[in-house]
């Protein structure tokens, strides 16, 4: 099944406020994950694989020590808190590259580098346990085959942007994998109260025959 973007996005950032992330994160996995699918790649498989870690239980073990350009953690970092450092500290990138240690589903930094290239108006290069993806910001060249977790993530301004992947109008995820998204998406969800359940009947709460 196939769905639009703007449901992806949607969805994807409920899923992340149920998996226990902030709305400001959550809103940037939305736009992350749809950004993901549109260029072409299962971005709702992407943030399922993540949300089902945890990671937003202890959320100042996965955040990056931004001090110079070797970034770090107590933990593996998480692909969302290290992705909006990245687009927080994108100056920094013209006087050296950044280097990441120990990143989980390194695939979700794509889009805050496509952010990056955008705004710098150039390319930029993500080198993920030796390879590489370009994105100038609407495109994005890139193998599939990206590891789960990576030693090691260079993110540079520049590169060749060849062979871009093809843009896609609407998402076909993983069924498993919308799966999980709306399973944490629920998790948002009020739960009904006796009033709700009769004015969602269209009954009401009086009787007029």
């Amino acid at each position: 099944m196939s769905f639009s973007l703007n449901e992806v996005e949607a969805t994807s950032k409920r899923a992340t406020r149920g998996a226990g992330y902030g709305w400001g994160l959550s809103e940037e996995a939305g736009k992350a994950t749809r950004w993901l699918c549109a260029a072409g790649l299962d971005g709702a498989q992407i943030l399922a694989d993540l949300l089902d870690r945890g990671l937003a239980h202890a959320p100042g073990r996965h955040r990056p020590a931004c001090q110079g350009n070797e970034w770090g953690g107590d933990e593996i970092l998480c692909p969302l808190a290290t992705g909006a450092a990245l687009s927080d500290h994108m100056g920094s990138l013209r006087t050296g590259d950044i280097t990441l240690t120990n990143v989980a589903a390194p695939a979700l930094l794509l889009p805050f580098a496509a952010n990056i290239a955008r705004n710098l108006k150039t390319p930029v290069t993500i080198t993920v346990d030796g390879v590489e993806v370009v994105t100038d910001g609407p495109s994005l060249a890139v193998n599939p085959a990206l590891p789960s977790d990576a030693t090691l993530v260079k993110v540079a301004l520049g590169g060749i942007l060849t062979a871009p992947a093809a843009s896609a109008s609407r998402a076909v995820p993983d069924p498993a994998a919308w799966a999980v998204l709306n399973r944490f998406a629920h998790r948002t969800y009020a739960p009904a109260t006796e009033a709700s359940r009769l004015l969602g009947a269209g009954s009401g709460l009086s009787d007029n025959d």
